[in-house]
């Protein structure tokens, strides 16, 4: 039937055979949706949140889904793509993610790339043509490749049919976290101007939500808000000037693997010592430590190998373990957004689980007094620009366009700075345009040659041994006389019938001989000029864009502050009407829902059973002092109903008056009677 005379008919219905046919239509997207949930999941249904994000996407929808880590959000936009054609573009800043999510597809037998700066030139021109010429499903790519030529020029001739948006608040200046390299994908919405966006996020406020569809130019406002709820994970704040014992007894106390989170480097090494000196497994993780050491300490623990991980805020992006019992915040977060996030990696398998937050007197004042050295004078964010400039040995007048690997760490080690207010200077630099520094990352090996061609021919003509491979070089990468080349070693190795690590052994034999400049593969920022250095007297930080970061910053931690003081209000709750949440109930399982409900028993007992409990009490901290005991000899030792002897011994823990050591026995805590006598 020609397409014009089909569509006469349809227009030309009745209303009741519209319905009929949108009804139809409808059924038969739901059994598709079934089918491929199936044949590529396993699963048969979706949560409903999910269902509402696939239809929203199904129906070219822009949408901002906000839904809490570990709620699904990849397939929200894995499931729509599989089921049409095209390829769906995912920008994310993680590269711990990209691969994770590029191996787990390619398992599913699902096509899928990713770009960033680990692969040479070469693999990312395959890639990309794969993208515009095969049948490739999904191209995750970081948010820095949207502005170069090469992914603009690609990107317009492929076949796509979805743009999803990883952690959007990035793109919010209103949000804890924003980076300025998000601010590109509204230009590739106007390469792909029919494309409909999917934004997803874990954690933003109301006004980061608005400014997140305005940035990535909604058609219209669209808002699909998950419950911030978590049911299975039990949320507590302790104040406490002894911290270590808190800790330690929740680590007892619970089994399983665990993150602690600390805001230095150096209390990430001392704090995982303490740990192992008592007994336990544990590793310490910070930026400051070498690639392959980051590597190693983190697989350990996610083999179980390491039972807890002592880490900065590095710790935990793109990490995938579900089986997370606890995560203690050692110190506050300068944010509940930062607190979510991080607490929200515990218990992403559904079961119990615990996220604890101690608090130390002088907490607040400690980090309120850090934010005034995170925000230098205008004066000093130059100086650090101007210093910035000589490390990197970028001269007036150049730099622009050039990139470089930083090392934060060693920068402000050499000039003697606070890496709080260079990483402070650093994000104003990036707001105004001068500087854009990314995540840590892998990079290739890389290497330039430091001799002439003629140089070389003779070189090769008084070492033989080194001619073939050097011939291998040459063949494989074009430009290594002029510049830095990414190079592949494996490819290398394959061409030229080495080992891997014969090849890394030639190229140092090389270096050494001083016949190249080789840099190995590593993991590290990259700091790109967006232009070249400026004059000092030229470089302009806008007041209003200073002030608001700090006005923001100030803000985010007043919110934080509130959810550590309150003592009346479910935790739960808190966090929900933070972001936003209209209706909400309590949790039932954080501190203060078990405190509420132990006092509403009592309150139901009524006086005699108080007076009862209360002696109960003082004769199972007697036994506890002269001897530890296990509960189940305490239970068999008093009188009464087991069941209730077995709930004051647990109200008993989680107050802190006595706890369970390693051996499985319980003890008073002595910290807790000095602390409850003062």
């Amino acid at each position: 039937m020609p397409f014009a005379l089909g569509f006469r008919i349809f227009a030309g219905m009745e209303p009741h055979d519209r319905n009929t046919r949108d009804t139809r239509d409808a059924r038969d997207t739901d059994t598709l949706l079934r089918e491929t949930l199936r044949r590529y999941w396993g699963f048969d249904t979706l949560r409903p949140m999910q269902g509402e994000i696939v239809r929203a996407v199904l129906a070219g929808r822009d949408t901002l889904a906000l839904m809490p880590t570990g709620g699904g959000k990849s397939l929200t936009y894995q499931l729509p793509t599989m089921m049409r054609d095209g390829l769906c573009i995912v920008v994310t800043p993680l590269i711990a993610l990209m691969k994770d999510q590029v191996d787990r597809l390619r398992r599913q037998g699902i096509r899928a790339v990713a770009i960033h700066s680990g692969l040479s030139p070469r693999q990312i021109d395959i890639a990309l043509d794969n993208c515009v010429y095969g049948d490739t499903k999904f191209l995750y790519v970081a948010p820095e490749r949207l502005a170069t030529e090469l992914f603009r020029a690609r990107a317009a001739r492929m076949p796509v049919s979805l743009l999803a948006v990883d952690e959007a608040h990035c793109i919010s200046q209103w949000g804890y976290d924003f980076r300025p390299a998000y601010l590109r994908i509204a230009e590739l919405r106007k390469l792909l101007p029919e494309v409909p966006v999917l934004a997803l996020t874990a954690s933003a406020t109301a006004r980061v939500a608005a400014d997140i569809m305005e940035q990535l130019r909604f058609a219209e406002p669209h808002l699909l808000r998950s419950s911030f709820a978590r049911p299975n994970l039990s949320f507590s704040v302790r104040h406490t000037e002894d911290k270590e014992s808190q800790l330690l007894r929740l680590v007892h106390g619970v089994a399983g693997s665990g993150i602690v989170y600390v805001r230095t480097r150096e209390a990430t090494e001392q704090l995982a010592e303490w740990l192992r000196s008592e007994g336990e497994t544990a590793a310490a993780y910070h930026g400051g430590l070498r690639y392959e050491e980051r590597s190693a300490r983190q697989e350990a623990w996610l083999a179980n190998r390491v039972r807890i991980m002592v880490a900065t805020n590095a710790f935990g992006m793109g990490i995938d373990k579900s089986d997370v019992r606890f995560v203690v915040h050692y110190t506050m977060c300068d944010s509940l957004e930062s607190y979510y996030q991080e607490a929200g990696r515990a218990g992403r398998d559904g079961k119990r689980a615990y996220a604890l937050l101690l608090v130390a007197p002088d907490d607040a004042d400690r980090i309120v007094r850090s934010f005034e050295q995170e925000f230098p004078p205008l004066e000093r964010v130059k100086d650090i620009y101007e210093k910035l400039c000589s490390y990197l040995q970028v001269a007036v007048g150049d730099g622009d366009g050039a990139s470089f690997l930083f090392n934060i760490y060693d920068f402000c080690a050499r000039e003697h700075l606070y890496e709080g207010s260079v990483s402070c200077a650093i994000k104003l630099l990036q707001l105004n345009g001068y500087l854009t520094l990314t995540d840590a990352r892998e990079h290739p090996a890389r290497i330039l040659f430091t001799v002439s061609r003629d140089e070389l021919y003779r070189l090769r003509l008084r070492r033989d041994e080194l001619d073939p491979f050097i011939r291998v070089l040459l063949r494989l990468y074009n430009g290594v006389f002029t510049d830095f080349r990414p190079i592949d070693e494996q490819q290398i190795a394959t061409w030229s019938g080495y080992t891997v690590e014969r090849v890394r052994e030639l190229l140092r034999r090389l270096w050494q001989l001083r016949v190249i400049r080789y840099i190995p593969a590593n993991a590290s920022p990259i700091l790109y000029f967006n232009e070249e250095r400026l004059p000092r007297a030229d470089l302009y930080i806008a007041p209003e864009t200073y002030q608001r970061r700090k006005e923001l910053t100030h803000e985010r931690f007043e919110g934080m502050l509130r959810y550590a003081t309150n003592e009346t209000e479910c935790r739960s709750e808190v966090i929900e009407r933070y972001f936003g949440a209209e209706e909400s109930r309590p949790c039932g399982i954080c501190d203060l829902c078990l405190a509420e409900r132990r006092a509403a028993r009592l309150r139901e007992n009524g006086n005699e059973n108080g007076e009862e409990d209360r002696a109960l009490r003082a004769a199972i901290l007697e036994a506890l002092r002269r001897e530890p005991a296990d509960p189940r000899t305490l239970l068999a030792s008093f009188g009464g109903r087991p069941e209730r002897i077995a709930e004051l011994l647990r109200t008993m823990q989680s107050e802190g008056a006595i706890v369970l050591a390693k051996d499985g026995k319980l003890m008073e805590n002595s910290s807790f009677k000095i602390q409850n006598s003062e």
